[in-house]
């Protein structure tokens, strides 16, 4: 039987109720990257033996009732560590992992570049390399919401709704990681949303 593997990554902060996943209210200074899987995702890889999970800094949870259910979603909540050549996240990885043969692929330390419409991270199975992962499909009109807050001197930076697809070539090297056959996964498959928060201190 698969293991649903996400209980490797703690689910601190998130509360399950009536299948919706929530996060704690966001604190001063607590910057952070809400993805979301597209409806389907987790339950193609979770028939093919695969599944998704977030190590490090990140954290997790499950929409729908468990990983096989075609609705369901997996939410990854991503600390920010920096804004600079890009939204960082260090210390985070996001995980596929084939339960069949033990073969995964690390995301390590994604990176959301919105000027070049890229998430990126270092892939340690292609020798540490600086992969673009996922394409932003509507980077180009991707516009923050500012909000001051003069009383606690906080500046909040909000990107929303910010749509994902695999990157060219990606879903091919995925499926040659985890040894799946060829075709398993599509290029260019629709693979979620990000919203982004960023807190600095109003002067």
């Amino acid at each position: 039987m698969r293991k649903v593997l996400l209980s490797i990554a703690t689910v601190i902060g998130l509360v399950l109720s009536s299948n919706v996943a929530f996060a704690d209210t966001a604190k001063p200074g607590a910057s952070m990257t809400h993805m979301k899987t597209a409806a389907g995702i987790a339950s193609t890889l979770e028939a093919a033996g695969v599944i998704l999970y977030v190590q490090g800094g990140a954290t997790s949870a499950v929409i729908g009732d468990n990983l096989s259910v075609a609705t369901s979603q997996v939410v990854f909540h991503i600390p920010v560590t920096a804004n600079k050549a890009g939204v960082q996240h260090v210390g985070s990885n996001i995980i596929f992992f084939n339960t069949a043969n033990n073969q995964y692929l690390t995301l390590k330390n994604p990176v959301i570049d919105l000027a070049k419409g890229v998430v990126s991270a270092i892939v340690p199975q292609a020798g540490d390399a600086k992969v673009d992962i996922l394409t932003i499909t509507n980077a180009s009109t991707a516009k923050p919401k500012i909000t001051n807050d003069k009383k606690a001197k906080q500046r909040t930076t909000a990107y929303t709704g910010t749509t994902l697809v695999l990157a060219p070539g990606v879903a091919a090297t995925i499926a040659s990681v985890l040894g799946l056959p060829a075709g398993s996964l599509p290029d260019g498959l629709a693979f979620g949303t990000a919203d982004v928060t960023l807190y600095s201190k109003l002067k």
